[in-house]
């Protein structure tokens, strides 16, 4: 079974996120601020990470960047979710290493579309 971690400090996101996810026969986890994800990964390295931009402790782009520093930290795909719709938003984070980028408010169609996109279904 895929793992994926949902990393954002919105609980109603992450509980929204996880249901989707699951009902896609993902094995879900959750972090609040990037910091706890990446004790998450450190602990266990997920096959996907839908991830906020905008938290505290540590951002969602901190968070990437940190990651894919990491030893294995190159495996995940990584799927930023945030409402952060700029192009120098969008840009900065493909540069960071993310893999494709979900505007919020999302659903299941377009979580499953953008995980297709990526390889992950």
């Amino acid at each position: 079974m895929k793992t994926c971690l949902v990393v954002d400090d919105s609980v109603a996101i992450r509980k929204v996120a996880r249901m989707i996810l699951e009902n896609l026969g993902f094995h879900v986890t959750e972090a609040s601020d990037g910091q706890e994800a990446i004790a998450w990964c450190r602990a266990s390295m997920p096959d996907a990470i839908l991830l906020d931009w905008n938290m505290p402790m540590m951002s969602g782009i901190d968070f990437l960047r940190q990651l894919r520093d990491e030893p294995l930290g190159k495996g995940p795909k990584v799927l930023f979710c945030t409402v952060e719709n700029d192009l120098s938003h969008i840009n900065e984070a493909l540069r960071a290493g993310a893999d494709e980028y979900i505007m919020k408010p999302f659903d299941g169609d377009v979580i499953c579309a953008k995980f297709a996109e990526v390889g992950l279904l």
